[in-house]
């Protein structure tokens, strides 16, 4: 079966509720009609629930950027699944900048994507190298490692999305070319249908993320193992992300 392409929008920490709002409506006039992709928007946690309000009865679907794994507890400053399963749909999980200024672990992302998928909550599994590992070859078995840490324990379901981030290309605008994130990407595919099934592995959606634009969209989401995108800076805007996703709708 085919798979049907995804776009997500992570806002980051950009944008107080008062531009949020405006946005998320900007992108439900521009998107909602467009069909053969889905969308998400992923703001910061303050602005969920009156981004949800923007969003209610259109397309256009809404994510957290990330949460804890436990249900309830003395955890000053966290979120947790079953509060954002009251209006979320997807969550964004193990994102590079979390592992490299909050400390996650592969460890503590595998308690987060079983916490998701208890809570129904579908989850946007990062994975991606840095420079050096990409210039030192090791690219494949790193993030092998990484897909096999995330999902340790974890029996397969279709709700499991996989984002390819190479770090040295997010937010630099250096993106990787689309030769080089297909081969990426279908070794991630290679590596989920050992874990998972080969019939599994391939219906696993799995984006690319990292300086995408308007303007490189459609020959990444031509690659065979690409079906779509994590878009960080471009999705603040709302002609960019538009054009992003439009470029997407009805896959190859």
């Amino acid at each position: 079966m085919p798979r049907t392409p995804l776009i997500a929008g992570n806002w980051k920490m950009n944008g107080p509720i008062n531009e949020a709002v405006p946005l998320a409506k900007a992108l439900v006039s521009g998107l909602d009609a467009v069909s053969g992709v889905d969308k998400v928007v992923c703001p910061p946690f303050i602005s969920l629930p009156a981004v949800s309000e923007a969003l209610r009865g259109s397309t256009v679907k809404l994510g957290a950027q990330n949460m804890h794994h436990l249900e309830k507890g003395a955890y000053t400053g966290e979120v947790s699944p079953s509060m954002l399963s009251e209006i979320c749909q997807y969550v964004i999980l193990g994102h590079s900048e979390r592992r490299q200024y909050f400390c996650e672990t592969d460890e503590t992302v595998n308690q987060k994507v079983k916490a998701a998928l208890n809570y129904s909550l579908l989850p946007i599994v990062c994975v991606g190298e840095n420079l050096d590992q990409r210039e030192g070859g090791q690219t494949e078995s790193f993030i092998s490692s990484q897909i096999k840490g995330a999902f340790n324990d974890i029996a397969w379901n279709d709700s499991i999305i996989v984002a390819y981030e190479p770090i040295w290309a997010i937010g630099t605008g250096r993106a990787a070319t689309a030769e080089m994130a297909q081969e990426t990407v279908a070794s991630i595919r290679r590596e989920l249908s050992s874990i998972f099934g080969n019939d599994a592995g391939q219906q696993v959606r799995i984006l690319y993320g990292g300086s995408v634009t308007p303007d490189n969209i459609a020959e990444l989401i031509s690659q065979a193992d690409i079906d779509g995108a994590l878009v960080g800076g471009a999705s603040l805007n709302a002609d960019s992300f538009a054009n992003i996703v439009k470029s997407s709708a009805g896959g190859r």
